[in-house]
Order: structure tokens, then sequence, then C-alpha cells
């Protein structure tokens, strides 16, 4: 049978279980304050961001030649700009107690068409929050490509596009989807 506890600590030397237990009182009020200081009301981790999605239908781009004298058409001669969004990325913080912040960027691969007779093209995209099937917010943006020469292709990526989304306790930032075309 074990000896009991108190047994065994006579068997340290006397004065250095005191002397312990000293050191373990005085440190005692430093480790709760250093637990205590991590403690607060807010979330530990990120907040939830809503769900992005790239609409098929709308992530690819084929602009061809509208002059009529010049053979308008819709052959790949004819084309003089074509794309397609690659991809959406971004971050969500908490912008105030109500409020999510959410930054995205979206990025692009162009190409530059036969009939092209410029080297820099204008491209318009969407970002569209919704929830369900309500749309409550919708913009469009314009991203500039330029074509240096003997090059044809660009991947590029959008600038930031920022969007306060209003949350609560019972409707986070992944009651809401981004949707981008």
């Amino acid at each position: 049978m074990p000896a009991p506890f108190s047994d065994r600590r006579s068997a340290w030397p006397k004065g250095l279980f005191q002397a312990r237990r000293f050191q373990f009182a005085a440190i005692l009020p430093l480790l709760a304050c250093v637990a205590g200081c991590g403690l607060s009301n807010e979330d530990k981790f990120a907040p939830a961001c809503p769900r992005t999605s790239i609409i098929a239908s709308a992530a690819d781009l084929t602009r061809f030649r509208a002059d009529p004298a010049a053979g308008a058409g819709e052959d790949v001669t004819d084309m003089v700009l074509g794309g397609r969004i690659t991809g959406v990325s971004g971050t969500c913080q908490r912008a105030e107690e109500d409020t999510l912040d959410v930054t995205a960027t979206v990025g692009f691969d162009l190409t530059r068409g036969p009939a092209s007779r410029s080297r820099t093209e204008d491209v318009p995209f969407f970002v569209a929050v919704v929830q369900g099937e309500q749309i409550l917010d919708k913009r469009v943006f314009r991203i500039r490509v330029d074509f240096p020469a003997n090059t044809d292709r660009q991947r590029l990526t959008s600038e930031e596009v920022h969007l306060l989304l209003p949350i609560t306790r019972a409707k986070s930032g992944a009651s809401y989807d981004l949707l981008v075309g």
C-alpha cells in the first residue's frame, strides 16, 4: 500500500517544501493576472466571412470588333479581347461590434485578340452581396489592362474592393454570399 502524501513529503529535505510553497504563493497572483489579461468579451477567432462564388455565366468575356465596314463578325479573327475571372480572394475583420469589413480582390486572365487596334482595354466586373435570393448591394468596377509590345496575354488582380456588412450575434458574415462576374 502506497504511503500517504504526508509521509512522502517528509522525504524532502526540511525547509525545501516550505520554500517552494512560499514561491508558489508569491507567483499565484501573478499567474492569475496574466491569465486574466487574455480574457475579454470579444471572439478569439476571426469572424466568419461571406461565401464567395464566381457566376459561371458571367465569368468569361469575349469582345468582337463592332465595325461592319471591317467585316465585323464573331470569328476568332474578329476578337478584340478575351478574358475570364480566375479567382476571388479576400479577408474579413470586425470593423465595429455590428459591422464586418470585407476586403476582396478579383483575379483575371486577359488575352488581346487579333482584331484589337489598341494595347489598352477597360474590363468591367461586378461584385454583388446577396442574402438568399435578395441582392443587397451590387457595384460595377473596371480594371484596365495594358498589353506591352510582344505580349498578348496578361494576368491581373483588381484593386481591393471594400464592403461593410451588418452583423449581429445571430447573423454572421456567413449568412451572406459574395457573387462576382
